[in-house]
């Protein structure tokens, strides 16, 4: 598996696990993941199959996506080594949930089934919005009267658009200055509305849900065609093309490498209490020009890159619509309630994303 193969994976996973003080709670569980051949998904599943193998055994997990973007290799092989892991061709909107073996078992529902990127949610648009509406009610409903221990819904940071300075960092009580017309409002609206069925879902019936808001998640797992800025950079550092930024390359962001991200969704998921939380890293906050120059350095020293960055504008009319100017998360909740504590700086993150593509046969 690639986690055998991956110095990289192997320590990530060792970071993660080292974070969780309630992993016990994981022997003998049944999980449900959507979602799962997405970048998160990779990193959820082999975590949890890398686990089993260092003690810690899931009893069943179960993993859902419709594959529109695609049924990467890492899927069918992680079913052949673990025949715990187990994944269904499954539109999460519109086909019967009861149709899955062992389903109504699950004591951890994870739902992760969404299109992310800007580029491929502009491309299937009502697609989005179903499965952050729609198949998360289908979710809800079906498991509102059955005895689970968590479900936890993967909002977004998006769900604040573009707030004002005083909302930098931002807290998970700012409202948000989102459009409700525009190409990124499938994907925003939906999230946020998926935010509110899960709140009623667990006022009205006592389900104990989760909400996390991720901020910018990079690393492993990571598809370079994902088509997000972190993927785009790391596959010009691997083809040695130039580095391309379609804008003045000004906006700025935080940037949280994979590992502090799923050692914080773990702690979401084992918390004892309905909340929503801002998963992501605090600081730096830099420059799109600034992460360009990071993956350049980053490449030079690694994988003998010799590519230039580029400004040219993208030929996607809707590439910088409602693209948010600064994105930096207020953790201070996370950290006082999960005692989540992100270390992997944006650095060394990007340096260990380009050593694991530049890795031997995963």
């Amino acid at each position: 598996m690639a986690f055998r193969k991956s110095r990289v994976l192997k320590e990530d996973y060792d970071y993660v696990w080292e974070n969780i003080e309630n992993k016990g709670n994981i022997e003998g569980s049944v999980f449900l993941i959507t979602g799962i051949a997405g970048f998160l998904g990779f990193n959820f599943a082999n975590s949890l199959c890398y686990l089993a193998e260092n003690g810690i055994k899931p009893r069943i997990i179960i993993g859902l996506d419709n594959f529109i973007l695609g049924n990467p290799p890492w899927i069918e092989k992680l079913a052949k080594e673990f025949p715990f892991f187990r994944f269904f061709d499954y539109n999460i909107a519109k086909d019967e949930l009861g149709s899955i073996p062992n389903v109504e078992k699950a004591d951890y529902i994870v739902h992760l089934a969404s299109i992310a990127s800007p580029s491929f949610y502009r491309k299937y648009p009502i697609e989005t919005i179903d499965a952050n509406v729609w198949g998360l009610r289908k979710l809800l409903d079906f498991y509102r009267d059955k005895k689970i221990r968590s479900f936890l819904f993967f909002s977004s940071s998006e769900i604040y658009g573009d707030p004002p300075v005083e909302f930098i960092p931002t807290p998970e009580d700012y409202r948000g200055n989102v459009s409700s017309i525009g190409p990124r409002a499938c994907y925003d609206e939906a999230k946020r509305l998926g935010e509110t069925l899960c709140y009623f879902f667990n006022k009205v019936y006592s389900m104990p849900i989760k909400v996390v808001r991720p901020f910018n998640n990079y690393g492993p797992g990571l598809s370079v065609t994902d088509k997000r800025v972190v993927a785009d950079f790391a596959s010009s550092i691997k083809n040695n093309e130039d580095i391309v930024i379609h804008s003045d390359g000004s906006p700025t962001r935080t940037f949280c490498y994979v590992s502090d991200a799923i050692s914080g969704y773990f702690k979401c998921l084992m918390y004892d209490r309905f909340d929503v939380f801002n998963i992501g890293i605090d600081r730096p906050e830099i420059s799109i020009r600034s992460l360009a120059t990071i993956y350049k350095d980053a490449g030079n020293e690694l994988l003998d890159y010799r590519g230039s960055i580029i400004l040219e504008p993208s030929k996607d009319r809707d590439y910088l619509a409602h693209n948010p100017r600064r994105r930096c998360p207020d953790i201070s909740k996370a950290r006082r309630l999960l005692k989540y504590d992100p270390k992997v700086q944006v650095y060394e993150g990007v340096k260990r994303y380009l050593r694991y593509l530049g890795e031997a046969n995963l």
